[in-house]
């Protein structure tokens, strides 16, 4: 029989990779590397996991095959032997409003069935609280030794926010939202006709104005005009049906319609019942006052759900604790037990202490059970997301992971690399992409893609163990590996001079779990905020520091929990974060840094577009003459194919370049590219053709047109010289999208500007980190004040000064250990940051 160690992949050309042959070792730990761009994710997600996962929903039926979301079939000659693959991505979807910590670890069902079967439950009949019985478990009746009164305990589902066990009044959110009335008609001044009631027409549909006439209130006077009788209709008017008639918007077309009157508050509240999830949320949001809910306290649950006690303690008691708190208290609960019930007791608390010890490997133990999902970190959630795959006891599975290092303290590493191991242990095989170079020394094998990015990488540069791509001479990362290349890019400001350009004094009372501090950052620097998670690093950053500065430099009262702020020239405070740039396939990186804008001028200034009557509007391919009839400028169509997922493809007719043949005739020939007798030398370049090439091949073609060559070389300087002009935008990483919203700042002068940063070095290679140094180095010579939050070593050891959060997250966390240059960090025995800088 033939024994069977690898996937073996042929011809893979999805997007940047040529035609890429590889063998990947099964029941390994396989790291993929590689600069930014370089064709890393295409061969981990775009090939193992596509292939992996499609072949496995093939095995299904057709009628579940329809119900389920699929990936399509990967573009690559031949793929054999590969397992079952689930992916772990680099940014897990965010919960919906009732997801907590709890939840999505799956930590609250143990703690709820352990409130169920081993509570002091409360007697219905008496009020009072009854010992704890082995009944509820065996489904029998319990009996009140104080009045003799018997009733059935609850089961876990009745102690659920998401179920049973929801609190009546907030609906198992924790939060009360009541319609903000002032919100509903900003503009007194505006008739109803004109839309003073901004929700008929974003929440409701815009007829709305007509059937509010025939209420018998008047729509054409400004609406401060309104008697009280009709602003009463207008807020609290009944649910009537009115018979209007109703024209369309576009034509002259008229119908006559019966229509139920929804006043402005219902209208509101008829949206917020409605809204499934946080997107849902946020549409309505600035229509809603939000607080605890006053019945529940925040808790969720229902005066029911909060019956039980364990140890003395309610499930929402239990939920307020950190994971670290929990898992102490929960040890305890079968010793507070009479003897029959230990057992039992034993059984649950283990199951959630085996649940446990996984998340506090990872570094989660100062994450609270309540703590609402929608406002964990991407890397809060992959981790949870990590530790409930390897619970499962999975075999013969494909784990592939993107980042899985993303938000990872260096202490915190090993955490995760024994959950990988364990993973292996088990039988599965894990295919990682990350950048850490601590990460891919723990490796079995490495694919080492390149050898730069875009057009100029898709291929296997080295592969093997580490010690062979370590000895590679092709290698790109292999110095880093070995050691004997650092991260080093830029001069480092000396510990006497740190503050010789000024400072920013920071005062807080203290936020969450930070304590009060006070703070001097120097101006004019490079400063790392580093830290493990959950140490106040963001409370620090993101929730003070930056709320202060916007709120002086405009002038308004600072933040209530801000008590000093001394930044005198300040004006502008820029969090320039990883959210990708667009919400679809329109926004690409020509339009984002706006070089569409100057292409489209040039070429309306040709002869050929003059004689034919085009404008600079006629070459957008959103609105324009000139696009794509089929595709409707996006340059791809989806197919549907029923039961398979739907095909996604570039457009037949302008095969993805969104123009339509028309544009292709329309060419700009580039100054200084005639021959002797003025004939042209080479082939003038249309639009669609100019924006299929990548910024760098872009540049040499548009020297003569000086705003669009600027802005071009401005991209190259980031580093982003690879990424096609005509490249969508929301596909593009985290680093690249923060590296592009740089962009429109480079090349001014920064003194009155601090720029903030979070993680921007995710998905960055070593090399591809010394760019992103030179980089912040230009923002700090033009006077910028440079802020990031940061784990990566390299880029904390070429900071001018680092501040330390810490020691330990959440409750023990939140206080700054240490601040001063890296090599004071690294020689303070108090940061556990220091301990791994290596200068």
């Amino acid at each position: 029989m033939q024994n069977i160690d690898h996937i073996e992949v042929r011809g893979a050309r999805v997007h940047n990779l040529k035609n890429v042959n590889v063998d990947i070792p099964l029941g390994k730990l396989v790291g993929i590397a590689g600069v930014s761009g370089s064709g890393k994710s295409s061969l981990a997600l775009g090939v193992l996991y596509a292939e992996g996962s499609r072949r496995y929903l093939e095995a299904l039926s057709t009628y579940t095959r329809r119900r389920i979301a699929q990936a399509g079939k990967a573009s690559v000659d031949d793929v054999r032997y590969v397992p079952a693959a689930l992916a772990l991505h680099q940014r897990p979807a965010v919960p919906g409003v009732r997801s907590t910590f709890g939840t999505s670890s799956e930590l609250l069902n143990s703690l709820r069935l352990l409130f169920s079967r081993a509570g002091s439950h409360v007697c219905p009949h008496c009020g009072k609280h009854v010992p704890p019985s082995l009944n509820v478990a065996a489904e029998l009746a319990i009996s009140c030794p104080h009045c003799g009164g018997e009733f059935f305990g609850p089961g876990a589902e009745q102690l659920a926010f998401n179920s049973e066990g929801a609190c009546p009044t907030c609906g198992g959110t924790g939060i009360a939202r009541t319609v903000n009335r002032a919100a509903l008609v900003p503009d007194e001044s505006k008739t109803i006709d004109e839309g003073a009631v901004v929700v008929w027409g974003s929440l409701m549909w815009d007829l709305m104005k007509q059937v509010c006439g025939a209420m018998g209130v008047r729509t054409d006077v400004p609406f401060r005009e309104l008697s009280p009788a009709e602003r009463e209709i207008v807020f609290n008017g009944p649910a009537e049906k009115r018979h209007i008639l109703y024209k369309a918007k576009k034509g002259e077309n008229f119908a006559e319609l019966d229509f139920t009157y929804y006043n402005a508050v219902r209208t509101v509240e008829n949206s917020l019942a409605k809204a499934k999830d946080e997107k849902g949320l946020r549409r309505v949001a600035k229509f809603l006052t939000e607080g605890p809910c006053p019945d529940c306290g925040g808790t969720r649950l229902s005066v029911a759900a909060r019956g039980p006690l364990v140890r003395g303690i309610n499930l929402a008691q239990a939920t307020e604790m950190t994971l670290d708190e929990a898992v102490s208290w929960v040890e305890g609960v079968p010793g507070s037990l009479p003897d029959k019930m230990r057992p039992m007791a034993k059984s649950i608390c283990e199951s959630f202490t085996g649940t446990a010890r996984r998340l506090l490997e990872l570094g989660l133990g100062y994450l609270t059970l309540d703590r609402a999902g929608a406002t964990l970190s991407t890397g809060e959630r992959q981790r949870v997301q990590l530790a409930r795959s390897v619970r499962n006891r999975t075999t013969g599975v494909l784990y592939v992971m993107d980042e899985p290092s993303i938000g990872l303290h260096p202490a915190n590493i090993d955490g995760l690399l024994g959950v990988m191991r364990d993973l292996i242990a088990d039988g599965n095989s894990v295919v990682m992409v990350d950048h850490d170079t601590r990460i891919l020394r723990a490796a079995d094998h490495l694919v080492e893609m390149g050898p730069a990015a875009g057009a100029d990488g898709g291929a296997v540069v080295s592969q093997g163990s580490v010690d062979e791509v370590a000895r590679d001479k092709a290698s790109i990362i292999g110095p880093f590996l070995s050691g004997a290349k650092r991260v080093a890019a830029r001069p480092q400001a000396q510990a006497g001079e740190m503050f010789d350009l000024g400072r920013i004094h920071l005062e807080s009372s203290g936020l969450h779990t930070v304590k009060p501090f006070a703070i001097d950052i120097p101006r004019g620097r490079l400063i790392a905020v580093t830290g493990v998670s959950g140490s106040g690093k963001t409370t620090l950053v993101l929730e003070t520091l930056i709320p202060a500065l916007s709120h002086a430099a405009a002038g308004e009262a600072l933040p209530e929990h801000v008590m000093a702020l001394a930044a005198d020239g300040i004006r502008r405070a820029n969090l320039i974060d990883a959210t990708p740039i667009g919400v679809n396939v329109r926004s690409t990186v020509a339009t984002y840094c706006g070089v569409l804008d100057d292409l489209r001028r040039a070429y309306a200034r040709t002869e050929s577009a003059k004689a034919a009557g085009l404008k600079a509007g006629d070459f957008s391919y959103n609105t324009g003459s000139l696009r794509c009839p089929t595709c409707d400028g996006t340059g791809q169509i989806s197919l549907d194919v029923q039961f398979l997922p739907d095909v996604d493809i570039a457009c037949p007719d302008c095969r993805g370049s969104r123009f339509s043949a028309a544009a292709e005739g329309i060419r700009r020939l580039e100054k200084g590219a005639k021959g002797e007798k003025g004939t042209p030398r080479g082939q003038a370049l249309s639009l669609p053709a100019l924006l299929a090439l990548s910024v760098d091949e872009a540049r040499a073609h548009v020297a003569d047109i000086k705003k669009a060559h600027e802005k071009l070389q401005t991209l190259h300087d980031l580093g982003l010289g690879y990424l096609t002009l005509g490249e969508a935008t929301p596909a593009l990483s985290g680093g690249e999208a923060q590296r592009l919203k740089l962009a429109s700042e480079m090349g001014r002068g920064q003194e009155d500007a601090v720029f903030v940063f979070d993680e921007p070095t995710i998905g960055l290679h070593p090399r591809d980190v010394e760019t992103l140094l030179g980089v912040f180095e230009r923002l700090v010579e033009r006077g910028a004040t440079v802020v990031v939050v940061e784990h990566d070593l390299d880029f904390i050891a070429n900071a001018d000064y680092v501040i330390d959060m810490g020691p330990h997250g959440g409750k023990d966390g939140g206080r700054i250990v240490a601040c001063g240059t890296p090599v004071e960090i690294a020689a303070n025995p108090e940061s556990i940051t220091g301990r791994y800088l290596m200068l």
